[in-house]
């Protein structure tokens, strides 16, 4: 069962699972300050519990909780109190809480998305020399959910996210690299970032040989913007 329509439920089309609700389906904006947006996912959650109370709940949260200038934000708060909802009230969950998802498609203003269409449009991009972000690829969001699934590791939090951070310089040289293309940059000393604790999921990225950061940000460039 799927909820959502964004690019982390697309991600379940045509691998749903009768036993499982994947809930993605929510505030998403990081900088939303409206009560119904807030109301509405929960509500939906209550509501999607309450109808399936002997499935599988795995909700797709956020990393940003983690972030320090996000700390005691609408949205974060809001974030911790759907995770607590769901730790209340499932027999079985898993709260996944996502780094920065790259895909096909998403919201135009993720940071990939917007770094890619201001690079096509031959914009100058701003660009905050101390932000680090992490990046993941969505095909690794989605293998990792059912590794988690089929071990049967459930009632917890985990963290999905990918080894390291990049600063947001390092991503638009490993761009510049790969298209062979000098980009206008427009360099501000400021930004922020925070690092991940990811002791679940670390091993899938060395099984999978994923671990080289060059070579990771290469592979998702070639699969959803070449």
């Amino acid at each position: 069962m799927i909820i959502g329509k964004g690019l982390i439920a697309s991600l379940f089309i045509g691998n749903d699972r009768g036993d499982t609700v994947f809930f993605a389906s929510g505030v998403s904006n990081s900088l939303e300050k409206r009560a119904e947006e807030f109301s509405r996912e929960e509500n939906l959650i209550t509501k999607t519990i309450r109808e399936n109370p002997e499935k599988i709940f795995v909700y797709f949260s956020t990393c940003s909780i983690y972030d320090s200038s996000k700390t005691g934000s609408d949205y974060v708060l809001h974030k911790l109190k759907m995770e607590q909802i769901i730790k209340n009230s499932c027999q079985k969950y898993l709260i996944l809480r996502v780094s920065n998802a790259v895909g096909k498609g998403g919201n135009p203003n993720l940071l990939m998305n917007y770094l890619m269409r201001s690079i096509k449009n031959h914009e100058t991009i701003n660009v905050h020399t101390k932000a680090t972000r992490n990046l993941i690829d969505t095909d690794d969001i989605k293998n990792i959910t059912f590794e988690l699934l089929n071990n049967q590791n459930f009632n917890k939090i985990i963290n999905v996210a990918y080894v390291q951070n990049y600063t947001i310089i390092e991503i638009l040289e490993i761009i510049e690299r790969f298209y062979n293309k000098k980009l206008d940059l427009n360099l501000i000393k400021s930004g922020s970032g925070y690092d991940i604790n990811i002791p679940d999921v670390e091993d899938y990225f060395r099984r999978n040989a994923l671990t080289n950061k060059e070579f990771y940000l290469c592979r998702i460039l070639e699969k959803y913007y070449s």
